[in-house]
């Protein structure tokens, strides 16, 4: 009997993932899965998108919840490639490692990365020592200012871009490399996400994080380029995830509220 039970089960969830895959394209289905799997980039070096579980060492949080739930709507598994930097998730790309990636939209990644509208947007401030004479963002483009950055971050590309005087220091590994290498190399800020930046300062009282920000950080999902019928699936699906409130709650599930769910695309 319980094995008649587990074949019925079997067959409703097969039936029930057929019926999803005869509602999506074709054309969705081969940009959007491929292999048969949504290979979906998970970036576990920004704390507001993604932490991994200490209980399972799996992923949790925004984004790992946005990919499973558009595998149950193309009806198909999904596998998570895991990177410790956008940057990676950027490069990867080259190598066609994920089918979805959740990154911030910047002119340089929009080259090569067909993005949806934003799905959550987040501060880009500064960390600097206590003592520090600098107050406000717009202190730290001076001659002779040097800052750290995460190389290949939205933040980086946007301060390569913006800053006129002060120079990048770049890194690898996340917020815990960029404050090592400014008590390190006595550098003059850090530059990165809020939330880790206010987590790399708690409990200290040698450093603090600038109230006020140089960027808006406007995290999008996105396909390779070229994939215009997944783009717009996504586009859509990203839309509704807000305005069905998924991604408020999703935000709140992993204690991540301070960061904003912008309104619908225009």
């Amino acid at each position: 009997m319980h094995r008649l039970f587990l074949v019925a089960a079997m067959l409703l969830f097969g039936m029930a993932s057929t019926s999803a895959q005869n509602a999506v394209s074709a054309d969705v289905m081969k940009d959007l899965a491929p292999t048969g799997k949504v290979r979906a980039a998970i970036n576990l070096g920004n704390m507001v998108l993604a932490q991994k579980d200490a209980a399972t060492g799996q992923p949790k949080g925004i984004t790992p919840e946005l990919a499973t739930e558009l595998g149950k709507r193309l009806g198909v598994p999904v596998e998570f490639v895991i990177f410790d930097s956008a940057g990676k998730v950027f490069d990867a790309n080259k190598n066609s490692a994920w089918d979805i990636a959740f990154l911030a939209v910047e002119p340089v990644r929009a080259a090569e990365i067909e993005f949806t509208a934003p799905y959550v947007i987040i501060d880009g401030t500064y960390l600097v020592r206590a003592d520090s004479p600098l107050k406000t963002v717009a202190d730290l483009d001076r001659d002779g200012m040097r800052i750290a950055v995460n190389h290949g971050a939205a933040y980086d590309l946007y301060l390569s871009r913006m800053l006129k005087h002060a120079s990048l220091v770049r890194a690898d590994g996340g917020t815990r490399a960029l404050m090592d290498a400014f008590a390190k190399d006595k550098l003059d800020a850090v530059a990165g996400v809020r939330q880790a930046l206010d987590a790399a300062a708690k409990g200290r009282s040698d450093v603090r994080v600038m109230d006020d920000k140089f960027m808006e950080i406007r995290q999008a999902m996105g396909a390779p380029k070229g994939r215009i019928a997944g783009a717009r699936y996504l586009s859509a699906f990203v839309e509704d995830m807000k305005a069905s409130g998924f991604v408020a709650d999703a935000l709140k599930r992993s204690n991540q509220s301070a960061a904003v769910a912008p309104p619908a695309a225009k």
